[in-house]
């Protein structure tokens, strides 16, 4: 990082919700102080196994909300594996002095650290003096009366709770993807689909259809997404979600697609024909564009 000094947001940041989100603002508002704002966190795959519910993002997605949201300039992302063992004092030198040159430091109250996640804010603290950089703690933040958390946010968009979900994120859920081939039975039926699959380890929302918005090279268009596992066509595959994108024809295999999830419309639910279910797509498609 040359010898330019760095503010450093620390976090695993899964979700960049509401309370990661201050935690963040702190650091680029150093900015201003002619320090470069970073992220230190990990690839939410590393450390998958540690929880059973699943990461909100994968590792790109969080560097886009960061990156584009944040005003997060650098994100030092090692794997778990790589920095697990190490102690608070290591970690403090070696680390945030020493590869990202912080000279300033902030994280939320409840942060830990350092193998078995022995050391706390009070430890960064001192750690801090001694090597040189600045330490902020912030306060817990609060959405209708609730502590802001990522576990609350899973809840919530396994439950399809999804307003309240968004709520707590402080911007819609998004899935930020590559575009894979499917069966391609939607072009059949008058309503082709853009299918994105979500990573191994991945918390899928609750499966049904939403209203949604695509971002398709720089234009917003009014799309449904579906979520799930396709019940109507013995599909047999990983959770995806399929997106028709109401207004736009091209080829977008192979591409980055951004899809915005705005209002839970309903359930999966298994039709007896495809006719049922373009009835249904197309009422469903009708009353998306009414909440968009």
């Amino acid at each position: 990082m040359e010898n330019k000094r760095t503010a450093v947001a620390l976090g695993m940041f899964d979700g960049v919700h509401l309370g990661h989100r201050a935690v963040l603002r702190a650091a680029a508002e150093q900015k201003k102080q002619g320090l470069i704002p970073c992220a230190f966190t990990f690839p939410p795959e590393s450390t998958a196994n540690k929880g059973a519910a699943g990461f909100i993002y994968s590792e790109s997605e969080k560097r886009l909300i960061l990156s584009s949201d944040c005003g997060t300039e650098q994100i030092f992302s090692p794997r778990f594996e790589d920095i697990c063992g190490m102690d608070g004092d290591a970690f403090a030198r070696d680390m945030l002095r020493g590869e990202m040159n912080a000279a300033f430091v902030c994280c939320g109250r409840d942060f830990r650290f350092g193998r078995g996640a022995a050391w706390g804010v009070d430890e960064l603290s001192s750690f801090g003096e001694k090597y040189g950089f600045s330490v902020q703690t912030v306060d817990d933040v609060f959405c209708g009366g609730v502590r802001v958390s990522s576990t609350a946010v899973r809840r919530l968009l396994a439950e399809g709770e999804l307003d309240r979900a968004n709520a707590m994120l402080g911007k819609p859920y998004i899935i930020a993807k590559e575009v894979v081939r499917g069966a391609q039975l939607g072009r059949t039926i008058g309503f082709p689909t853009a299918n994105q699959l979500f990573a191994e380890g991945q918390l899928v929302p609750k499966y049904g259809v939403y209203a949604t918005r695509a971002y398709v090279n720089g234009k917003t268009y009014p799309s449904i997404t579906d979520i799930g596992m396709k019940p109507t066509v013995k599909y047999g595959g990983a959770p995806l979600a399929e997106t028709y994108i109401h207004g736009f024809s091209g080829d977008l295999y192979g591409s980055p697609l951004k899809v915005e999830l705005c209002s839970f419309i309903r359930p999966e639910m298994k039709f007896g024909s495809l006719d049922e279910l373009k009835r249904q797509i197309s009422a469903d498609t009708a009353f998306a564009m009414n909440i968009l």
